[in-house]
């Protein structure tokens, strides 16, 4: 067989199967190339899920004859003056965007350099180029892309349907312009608008949050918290959602790394870990972070779609996000997301039948209103017996952000006063994250004080749990468990860690020999330490179903105010809601 070369056409064709793979592709380089240009309005139009037709229009600073008709040559790019890949300032640099796309569709480009009387046009089909031509245009570049993958019709049949190409159009268009506040960017999906995003006056924070909220939704916006934290010469930037307010799927999770996009597995975990024991294992929070470190310890050269990277010192990026996004957790305290309360008070329905007015309590029962409304959260059920001891210091204790207790409702949720309104508070989901906080206090510290058991506990199990239980006894001696072997299918305990008190011992060990289980070659105090931790704290804790007096009520209560990450317990389920006495009384008819 002859060696031979490929023609430059079949060439780009090639190419084109790695840079170009969906409309989404396209779009996305030719959006970055409109922002590398200096872009201040971009406008995207697409048709048949971008499969007809793609529009991409900015007021940039456009090209010359020259620069026209090299750009659809490949690896012609204004992005490298100085050819150093170690110092790439820009989205785009490969010089294969154009030509790529060029080659499998029908294209035009017209285009007029700032500070020029008149603009060019040149016509590409299929990868062969027409000549550039004088034509009327304002100042930027406008390229439209008719019939995309007319010259490789093997790639039209992997597409997936309209509307879901469509949507990758969208969801790529939306990544760049969190990146980028101070661009204003047009979506039109069939002659249809559905993304609107007028450009922020600079990219500063502010700027940023309301392209988020835009983006993201108002919910995003009002549970966001800020996050800034450098080392040495990276910065994190950027904000993260609470954690109690998740989504099932990790796709409101965006990631940039000097301004651009990336899907990188190293960040992804770390941002997994940031959120460890604060969230459900199947649930995802919602983050858009922004990572900013010099060009020259981040390899971007990695894919031609470059949405992966490469890092000089992957350790210390991970450390600054796991860091960063823990210190902004704990500092929120006990701050839960503003759309609990909003669930709550939507399934809140009155009694009473379509068109009657609603009640309206008047004399005592207007004054108990508000213990009334604290039973929203249970419809269909009748008035629960609640214990409404009022503490003399009422007025003061309700200036606190959980308010003053005044009532426990089913020995399970304790209701408290504020000056605007009431919090619902699960007890055991909140004394779990108080006793979990303590017992890693106490591993980071002097280690976790034990007591001795009056008479040792014998736990049955299976012979492989007991097994398994005893050749890790070192390990759990230093998180305040004294086990040893009590014949082949039992463990005897001998001291637990003082913390938990009277806790259900038998369960504690099982559900321990379960955790165990799940990874049995992994050191607990390398990996599952955490979790076990996390056990232990809530067979440690106040249950559902044990009565409180008010003074031990408001005592969890000033503990949650004071603990970091006691919005949510362990598991990621909120420790507390409240409501507003407005949204009450709206639901009541007091107000409209």
């Amino acid at each position: 067989m002859t060696i031979r070369r490929l023609p430059d056409t079949l060439v780009n064709r090639i190419a084109a199967g790695e840079v170009v793979e969906r409309p989404a592709a396209a779009v996305k380089e030719l959006v970055e190339n409109a922002i590398d240009a200096g872009a201040s309005r971009i406008e995207v139009a697409i048709r048949d899920g971008g499969r007809s037709f793609i529009l991409v229009s900015d007021d940039g600073c456009g090209m010359n004859a020259e620069d026209l008709a090299l750009a659809i040559e490949r690896h012609a790019t204004s992005k490298l003056p100085d050819d150093d890949l170690t110092h790439i300032m820009t989205l785009g640099f490969r010089g294969e965007a154009l030509p790529s796309i060029a080659a499998v569709s029908r294209m035009a480009i017209s285009t007029r350099k700032r500070g020029e009387d008149s603009g060019w046009r040149m016509t590409i089909e299929g990868g062969a180029a027409g000549n550039v031509a004088p034509a009327g245009h304002p100042q930027g570049t406008r390229i439209e892309v008719r019939d995309l993958f007319f010259a490789t019709p093997a790639r039209l049949k992997f597409l997936k349907t309209v509307r879901t190409e469509a949507l990758h159009v969208r969801d790529t268009l939306e990544r760049l312009a969190m990146a980028y506040p101070d661009v204003g960017f047009t979506f039109t999906d069939d002659d249809r608008t559905v993304l609107r995003l007028d450009p922020g006056p600079d990219a500063n924070p502010a700027s940023r949050l309301l392209r988020l909220g835009a983006i993201m939704g108002q919910d995003f916006q009002a549970a966001a918290l800020p996050v800034s934290v450098e080392r040495e010469d990276a910065r994190m930037g950027g904000y993260i959602g609470l954690p109690t307010l998740n989504r099932p799927t990790g796709q409101h999770q965006f990631l940039f790394v000097n301004g651009r996009p990336v899907r990188d597995r190293l960040l992804m975990g770390a941002l997994r870990a940031g959120y460890a024991d604060v969230l459900a294992h199947d649930r995802y929070p919602m983050v858009a972070l922004f990572i900013d470190l010099p060009a020259e310890d981040v390899d971007v050269n990695v894919h031609p779609a470059k949405t992966e990277v490469r890092f000089r010192d992957s350790a210390g990026i991970r450390s600054l996000l796991v860091s960063g996004i823990r210190k902004t957790l704990a500092d929120a305290g006990h701050r839960t997301a503003p759309a609990l309360a909003t669930h709550v008070l939507s399934a809140f329905h009155p009694h009473a039948g379509a068109g009657a007015r609603p009640f309206m309590p008047h004399g005592e029962m207007a004054d108990s209103a508000m213990t009334q409304a604290a039973f929203a959260p249970f419809p269909g059920e009748s008035l629960p017996q609640a214990r409404t001891e009022m503490p003399q210091e009422m007025d003061t204790l309700q200036k606190h952000p959980l308010g003053a207790a005044v009532a426990q409702v089913h020995n399970t949720f304790i209701v408290s006063q504020t000056e605007d309104g009431l919090v619902i508070t699960d007890q055991h989901a909140a004394h779990e994250r108080l006793t979990y906080e303590k017992i890693k206090t106490a591993l980071e510290g002097t280690g976790i004080a034990r007591q001795a058991l009056l008479l040792p506990e014998v736990v049955d199990m299976p012979e492989v749990d007991a097994e398994r239980l005893a050749t890790r006894q070192e390990e759990l001696l230093k998180l305040g468990l004294m086990i040893e072997p009590f014949g082949p299918a039992s463990v005897l305990v001998r001291e637990i860690p003082a913390l938990l008190g009277q806790s259900d011992i038998q369960g504690l060990i099982r559900d321990i020999a379960d955790e165990l289980s799940e990874n049995p070659q992994e050191s607990l105090l390398a990996g599952r330490l955490m979790a076990i931790c996390s056990r232990m704290s809530c067979h440690g804790s106040v249950r559902a179903g044990r009565t409180l007096a008010i003074a031990e009520m408001n005592a969890l209560l000033r503990q949650m105010e004071d603990a970091a990450f006691s919005g949510q317990c362990n598991h990621g389920r909120p420790t507390h809601i409240a409501l507003k006495l407005s949204d009450i009384e709206r639901l009541f008819g007091r107000r409209k």
